[in-house]
Protein backbone atom coordinates (compact mmCIF):
# COMPACT_ATOMS: atom_id res chain seq x y z
CA UNK A 1 0.00 0.00 0.00
CA UNK A 2 3.12 2.32 0.05
CA UNK A 3 4.85 3.70 -2.83
CA UNK A 4 7.03 6.42 -4.16
CA UNK A 5 7.16 9.53 -5.65
CA UNK A 6 9.10 12.67 -6.66
CA UNK A 7 8.13 16.23 -6.17
CA UNK A 8 9.66 18.87 -8.26
CA UNK A 9 11.92 20.38 -5.71
CA UNK A 10 15.48 18.64 -5.99
CA UNK A 11 15.96 19.13 -2.16
CA UNK A 12 12.82 17.05 -1.26
CA UNK A 13 13.67 13.50 -1.42
CA UNK A 14 11.24 10.77 -2.56
CA UNK A 15 8.95 9.85 0.37
CA UNK A 16 6.23 6.94 1.27
CA UNK A 17 2.96 7.62 0.10
CA UNK A 18 -0.46 6.06 1.49
CA UNK A 19 -2.20 4.20 -1.60
CA UNK A 20 -6.07 4.41 -1.28
CA UNK A 21 -6.46 2.27 -4.10
CA UNK A 22 -7.37 -1.79 -3.35
CA UNK A 23 -9.36 -4.54 -4.37
CA UNK A 24 -10.37 -7.92 -2.04
CA UNK A 25 -7.52 -10.06 -2.84
CA UNK A 26 -5.40 -7.61 -0.99
CA UNK A 27 -7.98 -7.30 2.21
CA UNK A 28 -5.96 -8.03 5.08
CA UNK A 29 -8.64 -6.75 8.14
CA UNK A 30 -12.09 -7.71 6.18
CA UNK A 31 -13.68 -10.59 4.29
CA UNK A 32 -17.26 -10.79 3.26
CA UNK A 33 -19.28 -13.73 3.14
CA UNK A 34 -23.05 -14.02 1.35
CA UNK A 35 -26.06 -15.35 2.15
CA UNK A 36 -28.76 -15.00 -0.89
CA UNK A 37 -29.90 -11.34 -0.39
CA UNK A 38 -27.61 -10.99 2.78
CA UNK A 39 -23.98 -10.25 3.27
CA UNK A 40 -22.14 -10.12 5.94
CA UNK A 41 -18.92 -7.36 6.30
CA UNK A 42 -16.73 -9.16 9.14
CA UNK A 43 -14.00 -7.57 10.64
CA UNK A 44 -10.90 -9.58 11.49
CA UNK A 45 -7.81 -7.48 11.59
CA UNK A 46 -4.45 -9.05 11.11
CA UNK A 47 -2.84 -7.54 14.51
CA UNK A 48 0.39 -7.39 12.16
CA UNK A 49 -1.10 -5.48 9.36
CA UNK A 50 -0.34 -2.08 10.23
CA UNK A 51 0.00 0.76 7.66
CA UNK A 52 3.11 1.75 8.52
CA UNK A 53 5.35 -0.23 11.65
CA UNK A 54 5.41 0.44 15.11
CA UNK A 55 1.98 -0.93 16.46
CA UNK A 56 -0.09 -3.75 16.63
CA UNK A 57 -3.73 -4.04 15.69
CA UNK A 58 -5.03 -5.70 18.57
CA UNK A 59 -8.40 -6.32 19.60
CA UNK A 60 -9.90 -5.81 15.99
CA UNK A 61 -8.53 -1.81 16.67
CA UNK A 62 -7.50 -0.19 13.30
CA UNK A 63 -5.99 2.36 11.71
CA UNK A 64 -6.20 4.32 8.20
CA UNK A 65 -5.28 1.23 6.12
CA UNK A 66 -7.88 -1.32 7.81
CA UNK A 67 -10.61 1.74 7.19
CA UNK A 68 -9.72 2.09 3.39
CA UNK A 69 -10.39 -1.51 2.80
CA UNK A 70 -13.94 -0.43 4.30
CA UNK A 71 -14.26 1.89 1.91
CA UNK A 72 -13.54 -0.13 -0.73
CA UNK A 73 -15.64 -2.92 0.42
CA UNK A 74 -18.76 -0.43 0.76
CA UNK A 75 -18.37 0.27 -2.47
CA UNK A 76 -17.87 -2.89 -4.63
CA UNK A 77 -21.41 -3.87 -2.47
CA UNK A 78 -22.56 -1.08 -3.78
CA UNK A 79 -21.55 -1.53 -7.58
CA UNK A 80 -20.79 -5.15 -7.67
CA UNK A 81 -23.68 -6.55 -5.93
CA UNK A 82 -27.36 -5.11 -6.56
CA UNK A 83 -28.64 -8.38 -5.65
CA UNK A 84 -27.88 -7.84 -2.01
CA UNK A 85 -30.25 -5.43 -0.11
CA UNK A 86 -28.77 -5.74 3.54
CA UNK A 87 -25.27 -6.22 5.35
CA UNK A 88 -24.70 -7.35 8.62
CA UNK A 89 -21.39 -5.55 10.18
CA UNK A 90 -20.15 -8.44 12.54
CA UNK A 91 -16.82 -9.22 14.20
CA UNK A 92 -14.27 -12.19 12.67
CA UNK A 93 -12.80 -12.46 16.45
CA UNK A 94 -15.32 -14.13 19.15
CA UNK A 95 -14.35 -11.62 22.42
CA UNK A 96 -14.17 -8.30 21.14
CA UNK A 97 -16.48 -7.03 18.49
CA UNK A 98 -14.20 -3.59 17.64
CA UNK A 99 -11.46 -1.88 20.42
CA UNK A 100 -11.54 1.20 18.03
CA UNK A 101 -8.85 3.40 16.58
CA UNK A 102 -5.28 1.72 17.41
CA UNK A 103 -4.22 3.76 20.56
CA UNK A 104 -0.29 3.21 19.47
CA UNK A 105 -1.20 4.61 16.17
CA UNK A 106 -2.57 7.66 17.21
CA UNK A 107 0.15 8.03 19.56
CA UNK A 108 2.80 8.07 17.15
CA UNK A 109 0.98 9.83 14.26
CA UNK A 110 1.47 13.51 13.40
CA UNK A 111 -1.54 15.93 14.15
CA UNK A 112 -2.46 15.88 10.09
CA UNK A 113 -2.32 12.17 9.70
CA UNK A 114 -4.68 11.83 12.75
CA UNK A 115 -7.24 14.59 11.48
CA UNK A 116 -7.02 13.45 7.72
CA UNK A 117 -7.73 9.89 9.15
CA UNK A 118 -10.57 10.79 11.30
CA UNK A 119 -11.85 12.28 8.36
CA UNK A 120 -11.43 9.52 5.72
CA UNK A 121 -13.25 7.70 8.32
CA UNK A 122 -16.54 9.97 8.61
CA UNK A 123 -16.80 9.72 5.42
CA UNK A 124 -16.70 6.22 5.32
CA UNK A 125 -19.09 6.22 7.61
CA UNK A 126 -21.54 8.55 5.72
CA UNK A 127 -21.26 6.60 2.91
CA UNK A 128 -22.62 3.76 4.68
CA UNK A 129 -25.43 5.70 6.01
CA UNK A 130 -26.14 6.83 2.78
CA UNK A 131 -26.05 3.07 1.29
CA UNK A 132 -29.09 2.59 3.71
CA UNK A 133 -30.70 6.04 2.78
CA UNK A 134 -30.53 6.10 -0.85
CA UNK A 135 -29.98 2.72 -2.24
CA UNK A 136 -32.07 -0.37 -0.72
CA UNK A 137 -28.93 -1.72 1.06
CA UNK A 138 -29.64 -1.25 4.36
CA UNK A 139 -27.09 -1.77 7.17
CA UNK A 140 -27.48 -3.81 10.17
CA UNK A 141 -25.38 -4.40 13.27
CA UNK A 142 -24.29 -7.42 15.33
CA UNK A 143 -22.40 -6.63 18.42
CA UNK A 144 -20.54 -9.51 20.03
CA UNK A 145 -17.88 -8.69 22.49
CA UNK A 146 -16.66 -4.94 23.27
CA UNK A 147 -17.71 -2.12 20.87
CA UNK A 148 -15.16 0.57 22.25
CA UNK A 149 -14.71 4.06 20.84
CA UNK A 150 -14.40 3.57 17.24
CA UNK A 151 -15.95 0.31 17.15
CA UNK A 152 -19.20 1.51 18.15
CA UNK A 153 -18.71 4.41 16.20
CA UNK A 154 -18.49 1.82 13.13
CA UNK A 155 -22.01 -0.10 14.94
CA UNK A 156 -23.64 3.41 15.21
CA UNK A 157 -23.65 3.82 11.24
CA UNK A 158 -26.19 1.16 11.08
CA UNK A 159 -29.77 0.89 11.11
CA UNK A 160 -30.38 -1.56 13.26
CA UNK A 161 -27.71 -2.81 16.39
CA UNK A 162 -28.30 -5.83 17.85
CA UNK A 163 -26.02 -6.48 21.35
CA UNK A 164 -25.89 -9.85 22.66
CA UNK A 165 -27.10 -10.53 26.12
CA UNK A 166 -24.09 -12.17 27.46
CA UNK A 167 -23.12 -10.09 30.48
CA UNK A 168 -19.80 -9.36 28.74
CA UNK A 169 -20.95 -7.76 25.40
CA UNK A 170 -21.09 -3.70 25.60
CA UNK A 171 -20.73 -0.59 23.98
CA UNK A 172 -18.60 2.21 25.26
CA UNK A 173 -17.05 5.70 23.76
CA UNK A 174 -14.30 5.62 26.28
CA UNK A 175 -12.14 8.55 24.84
CA UNK A 176 -12.18 10.95 27.53
CA UNK A 177 -11.58 9.15 30.70
CA UNK A 178 -8.58 7.62 28.69
CA UNK A 179 -7.06 9.36 26.48
CA UNK A 180 -7.86 13.04 26.89
CA UNK A 181 -9.84 13.12 23.22
CA UNK A 182 -12.99 12.89 21.90
CA UNK A 183 -14.71 10.56 19.50
CA UNK A 184 -13.31 11.86 16.26
CA UNK A 185 -15.64 9.91 13.80
CA UNK A 186 -19.01 11.12 14.98
CA UNK A 187 -19.72 9.22 17.47
CA UNK A 188 -21.11 11.92 20.17
CA UNK A 189 -22.80 13.43 16.96
CA UNK A 190 -24.89 10.42 16.00
CA UNK A 191 -25.27 9.28 19.89
CA UNK A 192 -27.43 12.89 20.83
CA UNK A 193 -28.77 13.40 16.74
CA UNK A 194 -29.25 9.82 15.33
CA UNK A 195 -29.94 7.22 18.25
CA UNK A 196 -31.68 10.46 20.44
CA UNK A 197 -30.00 9.72 23.49
CA UNK A 198 -30.68 12.02 26.62
CA UNK A 199 -28.02 14.23 27.31
CA UNK A 200 -27.48 13.78 30.89
CA UNK A 201 -27.62 9.55 29.88
CA UNK A 202 -24.96 10.60 27.14
CA UNK A 203 -22.67 12.38 29.89
CA UNK A 204 -23.25 9.07 32.23
CA UNK A 205 -22.34 7.05 28.68
CA UNK A 206 -19.50 9.01 27.44
CA UNK A 207 -17.44 9.04 31.11
CA UNK A 208 -17.85 5.66 31.73
CA UNK A 209 -15.05 3.37 30.67
CA UNK A 210 -16.74 0.19 31.41
CA UNK A 211 -19.52 1.39 29.13
CA UNK A 212 -23.30 0.02 29.00
CA UNK A 213 -24.59 -3.46 27.95
CA UNK A 214 -27.96 -5.58 28.51
CA UNK A 215 -31.28 -4.43 28.85
CA UNK A 216 -29.88 -0.79 29.85
CA UNK A 217 -28.62 -0.53 26.75
CA UNK A 218 -31.67 -0.81 25.29
CA UNK A 219 -33.29 1.55 27.33
CA UNK A 220 -31.15 4.71 26.82
CA UNK A 221 -30.99 4.06 23.15
CA UNK A 222 -27.64 2.95 22.38
CA UNK A 223 -28.70 -0.13 20.58
CA UNK A 224 -31.60 -1.58 19.12
CA UNK A 225 -32.59 -4.91 20.92
CA UNK A 226 -30.85 -7.18 22.90
CA UNK A 227 -30.60 -11.08 22.47
CA UNK A 228 -30.16 -13.80 23.95
CA UNK A 229 -27.04 -16.12 23.33
CA UNK A 230 -29.21 -18.96 22.84
CA UNK A 231 -31.32 -17.62 19.53
CA UNK A 232 -28.23 -14.70 18.99
CA UNK A 233 -27.44 -16.47 15.23
CA UNK A 234 -30.84 -17.06 14.23
CA UNK A 235 -32.28 -13.85 15.43
CA UNK A 236 -29.56 -11.77 13.51
CA UNK A 237 -30.22 -14.15 10.37
CA UNK A 238 -34.05 -13.22 10.18
CA UNK A 239 -33.12 -9.41 10.77
CA UNK A 240 -30.97 -9.17 7.96
CA UNK A 241 -33.76 -11.03 5.81
CA UNK A 242 -36.27 -8.59 6.63
CA UNK A 243 -34.38 -5.85 6.15
CA UNK A 244 -33.24 -7.57 2.34
CA UNK A 245 -36.91 -7.52 1.86
CA UNK A 246 -37.52 -4.47 1.91
CA UNK A 247 -35.08 -3.55 -0.88
CA UNK A 248 -35.88 -2.32 -4.43
CA UNK A 249 -32.57 -3.69 -5.38
CA UNK A 250 -33.01 -6.10 -8.51
CA UNK A 251 -32.43 -9.27 -7.58
CA UNK A 252 -31.80 -10.72 -10.88
CA UNK A 253 -29.30 -7.88 -11.91
CA UNK A 254 -25.43 -8.49 -12.54
CA UNK A 255 -22.89 -5.92 -11.05
CA UNK A 256 -20.08 -4.08 -12.73
CA UNK A 257 -16.57 -5.10 -11.46
CA UNK A 258 -14.42 -2.31 -10.53
CA UNK A 259 -10.93 -2.86 -11.30
CA UNK A 260 -8.29 -1.20 -9.78
CA UNK A 261 -8.06 1.86 -10.87
CA UNK A 262 -5.53 3.02 -13.54
CA UNK A 263 -2.91 5.53 -11.93
CA UNK A 264 0.42 7.00 -12.78
CA UNK A 265 3.07 9.05 -10.91
CA UNK A 266 5.96 10.62 -12.64
CA UNK A 267 8.02 13.60 -11.70
CA UNK A 268 5.48 15.90 -10.44
CA UNK A 269 2.20 14.30 -12.69
CA UNK A 270 -0.61 12.55 -11.32
CA UNK A 271 -2.02 10.82 -14.26
CA UNK A 272 -5.58 8.96 -14.14
CA UNK A 273 -8.21 8.43 -17.17
CA UNK A 274 -9.97 11.66 -17.52
CA UNK A 275 -7.94 13.29 -13.89
CA UNK A 276 -4.86 14.96 -14.71
CA UNK A 277 -3.26 16.40 -11.61
CA UNK A 278 0.00 18.80 -11.80
CA UNK A 279 2.19 19.26 -8.42
CA UNK A 280 4.00 22.08 -7.82
CA UNK A 281 5.70 22.51 -4.26
CA UNK A 282 7.55 25.38 -5.10
CA UNK A 283 3.87 27.78 -5.60
CA UNK A 284 2.21 25.13 -2.70
CA UNK A 285 -0.62 23.96 -5.20
CA UNK A 286 -1.96 21.37 -7.30
CA UNK A 287 -3.81 22.09 -10.63
CA UNK A 288 -6.42 19.61 -11.07
CA UNK A 289 -7.40 19.36 -14.79
CA UNK A 290 -10.92 17.31 -15.11
CA UNK A 291 -11.58 15.95 -19.16
CA UNK A 292 -15.05 15.54 -19.86
CA UNK A 293 -16.62 12.81 -21.91
CA UNK A 294 -14.47 11.90 -25.40
CA UNK A 295 -17.09 9.76 -26.87
CA UNK A 296 -21.23 10.23 -27.39
CA UNK A 297 -23.69 9.13 -24.84
CA UNK A 298 -24.25 4.97 -24.78
CA UNK A 299 -27.70 4.33 -26.84
CA UNK A 300 -29.37 2.38 -23.94
CA UNK A 301 -29.09 1.65 -20.18
CA UNK A 302 -27.39 -1.75 -21.77
CA UNK A 303 -25.15 -0.33 -23.70
CA UNK A 304 -23.90 1.83 -20.75
CA UNK A 305 -23.88 -1.43 -18.27
CA UNK A 306 -21.82 -3.16 -20.65
CA UNK A 307 -18.87 -0.14 -20.69
CA UNK A 308 -19.25 -0.85 -16.74
CA UNK A 309 -16.37 1.05 -14.58
CA UNK A 310 -15.59 2.65 -18.01
CA UNK A 311 -18.58 4.47 -18.52
CA UNK A 312 -17.63 8.48 -18.13
CA UNK A 313 -19.19 9.47 -15.03
CA UNK A 314 -18.24 6.43 -12.87
CA UNK A 315 -14.44 6.87 -14.11
CA UNK A 316 -14.38 10.45 -14.00
CA UNK A 317 -15.69 10.42 -10.48
CA UNK A 318 -13.33 7.25 -9.16
CA UNK A 319 -10.37 8.68 -10.78
CA UNK A 320 -11.54 12.10 -9.11
CA UNK A 321 -12.19 10.41 -5.73
CA UNK A 322 -8.60 9.06 -5.65
CA UNK A 323 -6.87 12.28 -6.64
CA UNK A 324 -8.55 14.77 -3.74
CA UNK A 325 -7.84 11.77 -1.31
CA UNK A 326 -4.45 11.44 -2.38
CA UNK A 327 -3.53 14.71 -2.41
CA UNK A 328 -5.43 15.34 1.20
CA UNK A 329 -2.99 13.11 2.75
CA UNK A 330 0.24 12.41 1.47
CA UNK A 331 0.79 16.42 -0.01
CA UNK A 332 -0.55 18.71 3.40
CA UNK A 333 2.26 21.80 1.49
CA UNK A 334 -0.06 21.78 -1.30
CA UNK A 335 -2.34 23.87 0.10
CA UNK A 336 -4.22 25.66 -3.11
CA UNK A 337 -6.14 23.50 -5.66
CA UNK A 338 -6.68 25.36 -8.80
CA UNK A 339 -9.54 23.25 -10.91
CA UNK A 340 -10.05 23.54 -14.77
CA UNK A 341 -12.16 21.20 -17.38
CA UNK A 342 -11.55 20.58 -20.69
CA UNK A 343 -14.03 19.08 -23.19
CA UNK A 344 -17.16 19.38 -25.03
CA UNK A 345 -19.54 20.67 -22.79
CA UNK A 346 -22.86 19.74 -25.18
CA UNK A 347 -21.12 15.65 -24.77
CA UNK A 348 -20.93 16.25 -20.86
CA UNK A 349 -25.20 17.29 -20.58
CA UNK A 350 -26.19 14.95 -22.96
CA UNK A 351 -24.53 12.50 -19.79
CA UNK A 352 -26.33 14.06 -17.48
CA UNK A 353 -29.56 13.71 -19.32
CA UNK A 354 -28.70 10.35 -19.68
CA UNK A 355 -28.21 9.86 -15.65
CA UNK A 356 -31.82 11.76 -15.16
CA UNK A 357 -33.91 9.57 -17.90
CA UNK A 358 -32.52 6.50 -16.26
CA UNK A 359 -32.07 7.72 -12.49
CA UNK A 360 -34.47 4.79 -11.20
CA UNK A 361 -32.35 1.96 -12.49
CA UNK A 362 -29.95 0.41 -9.46
CA UNK A 363 -26.51 1.48 -11.61
CA UNK A 364 -27.66 5.32 -13.00
CA UNK A 365 -28.69 5.46 -9.06
CA UNK A 366 -25.09 4.19 -7.97
CA UNK A 367 -23.45 6.57 -10.15
CA UNK A 368 -25.14 9.63 -9.36
CA UNK A 369 -24.63 9.14 -5.33
CA UNK A 370 -21.06 8.50 -5.65
CA UNK A 371 -20.40 11.63 -7.66
CA UNK A 372 -22.36 13.39 -4.74
CA UNK A 373 -20.20 11.93 -2.09
CA UNK A 374 -16.46 12.55 -3.93
CA UNK A 375 -17.87 16.46 -4.55
CA UNK A 376 -18.78 15.97 -0.77
CA UNK A 377 -15.18 15.11 -0.55
CA UNK A 378 -14.12 18.52 -1.64
CA UNK A 379 -17.03 20.33 0.62
CA UNK A 380 -15.10 18.97 3.75
CA UNK A 381 -11.31 19.42 2.31
CA UNK A 382 -9.08 22.05 4.55
CA UNK A 383 -7.38 23.31 1.21
CA UNK A 384 -8.24 26.93 -0.41
CA UNK A 385 -10.15 26.07 -4.18
CA UNK A 386 -10.29 27.60 -7.10
CA UNK A 387 -11.83 26.91 -10.37
CA UNK A 388 -10.68 28.57 -13.69
CA UNK A 389 -12.93 29.09 -16.40
CA UNK A 390 -11.48 29.49 -19.80
CA UNK A 391 -11.57 28.47 -23.37
CA UNK A 392 -12.22 25.10 -23.84
CA UNK A 393 -13.37 24.41 -20.50
CA UNK A 394 -16.38 22.24 -19.89
CA UNK A 395 -18.04 23.65 -16.80
CA UNK A 396 -21.47 22.05 -17.27
CA UNK A 397 -23.74 20.26 -15.60
CA UNK A 398 -22.20 17.94 -13.32
CA UNK A 399 -18.67 19.43 -13.60
CA UNK A 400 -20.32 23.00 -12.83
CA UNK A 401 -20.51 21.72 -9.45
CA UNK A 402 -16.83 21.62 -9.37
CA UNK A 403 -16.90 25.69 -9.84
CA UNK A 404 -20.17 25.99 -7.27
CA UNK A 405 -17.80 23.92 -4.66
CA UNK A 406 -14.89 26.23 -4.84
CA UNK A 407 -14.19 28.99 -2.53
CA UNK A 408 -13.50 31.53 -5.33
CA UNK A 409 -13.80 31.04 -9.47
CA UNK A 410 -12.71 33.34 -12.06
CA UNK A 411 -14.16 33.14 -15.83
CA UNK A 412 -11.88 34.31 -18.58
CA UNK A 413 -13.79 36.80 -20.80
CA UNK A 414 -13.61 35.86 -24.73
CA UNK A 415 -14.42 33.33 -27.21
CA UNK A 416 -14.90 29.74 -26.07
CA UNK A 417 -14.92 30.27 -22.02
CA UNK A 418 -18.78 29.34 -20.89
CA UNK A 419 -20.48 28.17 -17.93
CA UNK A 420 -23.69 26.20 -18.12
CA UNK A 421 -25.62 25.57 -15.64
CA UNK A 422 -27.74 22.23 -15.77
CA UNK A 423 -30.20 20.02 -14.18
CA UNK A 424 -27.46 18.23 -12.44
CA UNK A 425 -27.35 21.47 -10.31
CA UNK A 426 -30.75 21.68 -8.90
CA UNK A 427 -30.92 18.31 -7.15
CA UNK A 428 -28.44 15.33 -7.34
CA UNK A 429 -25.45 16.35 -5.68
CA UNK A 430 -26.70 18.09 -2.38
CA UNK A 431 -24.69 18.98 -0.25
CA UNK A 432 -23.65 17.78 3.61
CA UNK A 433 -26.07 20.52 4.50
CA UNK A 434 -29.04 19.35 2.79
CA UNK A 435 -29.26 21.95 0.14
CA UNK A 436 -27.91 21.57 -3.64
CA UNK A 437 -24.75 24.20 -3.98
CA UNK A 438 -26.37 26.57 -5.92
CA UNK A 439 -29.04 27.18 -3.39
CA UNK A 440 -25.69 26.94 -0.48
CA UNK A 441 -24.67 29.86 -3.00
CA UNK A 442 -27.87 32.13 -3.17
CA UNK A 443 -28.85 31.57 0.75
CA UNK A 444 -31.55 34.12 1.34
CA UNK A 445 -31.62 34.94 -2.46
CA UNK A 446 -34.69 33.66 -3.88
CA UNK A 447 -34.95 36.17 -7.66
CA UNK A 448 -31.49 34.99 -8.00
CA UNK A 449 -31.65 31.34 -7.64
CA UNK A 450 -35.12 31.65 -10.02
CA UNK A 451 -33.06 33.39 -12.69
CA UNK A 452 -30.09 31.30 -12.64
CA UNK A 453 -32.86 28.12 -12.54
CA UNK A 454 -34.22 29.57 -15.25
CA UNK A 455 -30.99 29.96 -17.70
CA UNK A 456 -30.93 26.17 -17.20
CA UNK A 457 -29.26 24.68 -20.16
CA UNK A 458 -27.71 28.33 -21.49
CA UNK A 459 -23.95 28.73 -22.26
CA UNK A 460 -23.60 31.86 -20.22
CA UNK A 461 -20.16 33.72 -21.16
CA UNK A 462 -18.21 35.80 -18.75
CA UNK A 463 -20.55 38.49 -18.59
CA UNK A 464 -23.59 36.53 -18.20
CA UNK A 465 -22.15 34.59 -15.46
CA UNK A 466 -20.64 37.60 -13.77
CA UNK A 467 -24.74 39.43 -13.19
CA UNK A 468 -25.88 36.16 -12.25
CA UNK A 469 -23.52 35.91 -9.43
CA UNK A 470 -22.28 32.35 -10.58
CA UNK A 471 -18.61 33.31 -11.11
CA UNK A 472 -16.78 35.63 -8.62
CA UNK A 473 -14.41 37.39 -11.07
CA UNK A 474 -14.23 37.90 -14.85
CA UNK A 475 -11.34 39.17 -16.38
CA UNK A 476 -10.40 40.07 -20.28
CA UNK A 477 -7.20 38.75 -21.76
CA UNK A 478 -5.34 41.97 -20.89
CA UNK A 479 -6.03 41.16 -17.10
CA UNK A 480 -6.62 37.20 -16.80
CA UNK A 481 -2.97 36.31 -16.49
CA UNK A 482 -1.63 38.90 -14.31
CA UNK A 483 -5.08 39.02 -11.66
CA UNK A 484 -5.28 35.26 -11.30
CA UNK A 485 -1.15 34.93 -10.99
CA UNK A 486 -1.75 37.41 -8.18
CA UNK A 487 -4.52 35.44 -6.55
CA UNK A 488 -3.47 32.62 -6.18
CA UNK A 489 -0.22 33.95 -4.98
CA UNK A 490 -1.88 36.09 -2.40
CA UNK A 491 -4.08 33.02 -1.46
CA UNK A 492 -1.03 30.85 -1.05
CA UNK A 493 0.53 33.18 1.61
CA UNK A 494 -2.13 33.36 4.14
CA UNK A 495 -1.97 31.16 7.42
CA UNK A 496 -2.85 27.68 6.46
CA UNK A 497 -4.70 27.45 10.02
CA UNK A 498 -6.53 31.08 9.38
CA UNK A 499 -7.98 29.49 6.11
CA UNK A 500 -9.20 26.01 7.29
CA UNK A 501 -11.03 27.70 10.12
CA UNK A 502 -12.69 30.36 7.60
CA UNK A 503 -13.05 28.03 4.71
CA UNK A 504 -14.54 25.44 7.04
CA UNK A 505 -17.14 28.30 8.38
CA UNK A 506 -18.09 29.71 5.32
CA UNK A 507 -18.62 26.42 3.25
CA UNK A 508 -22.16 25.74 4.90
CA UNK A 509 -24.72 28.47 5.29
CA UNK A 510 -27.85 27.49 5.84
CA UNK A 511 -29.42 24.27 8.15
CA UNK A 512 -27.58 22.04 10.62
CA UNK A 513 -27.60 18.29 9.95
CA UNK A 514 -26.37 15.69 11.81
CA UNK A 515 -23.19 15.75 8.86
CA UNK A 516 -22.46 19.39 8.86
CA UNK A 517 -21.97 19.02 12.70
CA UNK A 518 -20.02 15.49 12.39
CA UNK A 519 -17.55 17.55 10.56
CA UNK A 520 -17.62 21.07 11.78
CA UNK A 521 -17.20 19.10 15.56
CA UNK A 522 -14.11 17.32 13.89
CA UNK A 523 -12.95 20.47 12.45
CA UNK A 524 -12.96 22.95 15.59
CA UNK A 525 -13.24 20.84 18.89
CA UNK A 526 -11.25 17.60 17.84
CA UNK A 527 -8.41 19.48 15.68
CA UNK A 528 -8.01 21.31 18.69
CA UNK A 529 -7.80 18.96 21.54
CA UNK A 530 -5.71 16.36 19.43
CA UNK A 531 -3.07 19.37 19.66
CA UNK A 532 -3.41 19.76 23.46
CA UNK A 533 -0.66 18.63 25.99
CA UNK A 534 -3.12 16.75 28.02
CA UNK A 535 -3.83 14.19 24.83
CA UNK A 536 -0.46 14.21 23.29
CA UNK A 537 2.44 16.24 24.94
CA UNK A 538 4.83 14.20 27.08
CA UNK A 539 2.67 13.67 29.88
CA UNK A 540 -0.39 13.68 28.13
CA UNK A 541 -3.15 10.96 27.69
CA UNK A 542 -1.99 9.25 24.53
CA UNK A 543 1.68 8.89 25.47
CA UNK A 544 1.41 7.46 28.95
CA UNK A 545 -1.80 5.31 28.08
CA UNK A 546 -0.33 1.28 29.39
CA UNK A 547 2.70 2.91 30.89
CA UNK A 548 1.12 2.38 34.27
CA UNK A 549 1.69 6.09 34.84
CA UNK A 550 -2.14 8.60 34.81
CA UNK A 551 -1.16 11.24 32.90
CA UNK A 552 -0.49 15.13 34.19
CA UNK A 553 -2.89 17.62 33.16
CA UNK A 554 -2.74 21.17 32.60
CA UNK A 555 -6.15 22.13 34.88
CA UNK A 556 -7.00 25.34 33.07
CA UNK A 557 -10.60 24.94 31.52
CA UNK A 558 -9.66 26.98 28.44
Amino acid sequence: MVHFMEHDMADIAAKPIIDFRTDPARYRHWRIEFDGPVAHLIMAVDPAGGLVPGYELKLNSYDLGVDIELHDAVQRLRFEHPEVGAVVLRSGHEAVFCAGANIRMLGQSSHAHKVNFCKFTNETRLSIEDASAYSGQTYLCAVKGSAAGGGYELALTAEHIMLIDDRKSSVSLPELPLLAVLPGTGGLTRVTDKRQVRRDLADVFCTAEEGVRGKKAVAWRLVDEVIAPSTWEATVAQRARDAAARTDRPADAKGIVLPLLERTIEDHMIRYPHVQVHCNARLRRAEILVAGPQEAVPENVAAAVALGADFWPLAMARALDDAILHLRTNEPELGLWVLRTQGDAQWLLAYDAFLEMHQNHWLMREIRHFIKRVFKRLDVTSRSIVALIEPGSCFAGTLAELVFAADRSAMFMGDGAMLTVGAANCGPYKMGNGLTRLETRFLGEKTTLEQVQNACGIALDAAAAASLGLVTFAYDQTDWADEIRIMLEERASFSPDSLTGMEANLRFPGPETMETRIFGRLTAWQNWIFQRPNAVGPQGALQRYGSGQQADFDRQRV
